[in-house]
């Protein structure tokens, strides 16, 4: 490609305080390494985490003016002289972390994660390792597909990580946000049994409609533990996709099966006065699993069950903002007004 950009416009962060401080400044697009490409960013989803990191209630230590922001769309513009197997025109994601390649995380591998411990990808052009990407598959627009690195990989690492889930198994989904919507899609492609819970009637008729076969509005049950041990028989589930933290993670314990597993992911709910859960822990015998999204090689198992279910699995985007309404776009996510994912066209 011959035209290649020499600026990009870019956002950064130039103090931790409120996502309101955001900026935008024209930065210089760097010449792709030996082993790197270049890609024009169409599309980038926003997590919790973006929120988190900049109030400052993200414990991970930021490059300063950091560049917000961890799940990408685009394609290649530009490749490295050693680069294998890309060409300019695909369109790809870049994993989460970009050196996760397979296996367990490291100290090292989390300093590359994008918009935290590594500048992120709200950004009109950047260069990524080549080993970090995937292709996107073909059903999927560029808003759809950049919500699978973060999102829709946290919940595949969840459900299909050591013990994967198998049919007929019961998965209890926190909320209707943006891992628990995925994670109710690849639970359902997967033949499991998806109890469901949100504050909202409004969000729980999306989520039956999506699949979920038992929904509990927490607001109106809000002993909700009880409800999920009714729908299995006194059993409990056997993987609670836990994203609200210590608010509800007691719950979460009452409500897992003996031997069951809870997928630590998020800290949405807040601190809980309730913090006696080890006797629970121990009764239960359950595990209780930290997520730190997935690796490159867990990406690519997931879009291949993601190109087997094409309709079950098609990434439920709740908004799309323009790039330079980005501050509006997190001002969306903090109303929590949103089922799935919420999305910044960036090209």
């Amino acid at each position: 490609m011959s035209n290649i950009p020499t600026t990009t416009r870019q956002y950064y962060l130039p103090e931790v305080s409120s996502f309101q401080k955001l900026k935008i400044k024209d930065a210089e697009v760097p010449k792709p390494k030996a082993n790197e490409v270049l890609v024009k960013v169409h599309a980038v989803s926003l997590q919790y985490r973006d929120l988190a990191i900049s109030t400052g209630q993200y414990p991970a230590k930021l490059p300063d003016n950091l560049v917000p922001c961890s799940d990408m769309a685009g394609e290649i513009i530009s490749l490295g002289v050693d680069v294998k197997g890309w060409k300019e025109g695909d369109r790809v994601c870049a994993n989460f972390s970009t050196d996760h390649i397979y296996g367990d995380t490291t100290a090292d591998i989390q300093n590359t994660s994008l918009g935290g411990q590594a500048h992120g990808v709200l950004t009109e052009y950047r260069t990524f390792p080549a080993h970090s990407l995937v292709n996107i598959p073909e059903h999927l627009s560029y808003e759809e597909a950049s919500t699978l690195p973060c999102a829709a990989l946290t919940a595949y690492n969840a459900l299909h990580g050591p013990v994967p889930i198998k049919a007929g198994d019961y998965i209890l989904v926190l909320g209707t946000g943006g891992v628990s919507i995925c994670a109710l899609q690849i639970a359902i492609a997967a033949g499991a049994i998806v109890i469901a819970t949100s504050s909202s009637d409004e969000k729980l008729k999306i989520a039956s409609k999506l699949g979920a076969n038992y929904v509990i509005n927490y607001k109106k049950t809000p002993e909700w533990h009880e409800e999920v041990m009714k729908i299995t028989k006194g059993v409990g589930v056997d993987h609670v996709i836990e994203v609200g933290g210590q608010g509800t993670l007691p719950k979460s314990i009452n409500s897992v099966r003996t031997g069951g597993y809870i997928h630590i992911i998020g800290f949405v709910a807040g601190p809980s006065a309730d913090a006696n859960v080890v006797f629970p822990l121990i009764r239960k015998a359950c595990t209780l699993r930290g997520i730190l999204i997935g690796s490159v090689a867990q990406f690519k198992d997931m879009l291949r069950l993601i190109e087997a279910n094409p309709e079950v699995t098609r990434p439920v985007v709740d908004k799309v903002f323009p790039f330079d309404q980005a501050i509006d776009a997190y001002a969306y996510l903090q109303s929590q007004a949103h089922v799935g994912k919420v999305v910044i066209k960036v090209a």
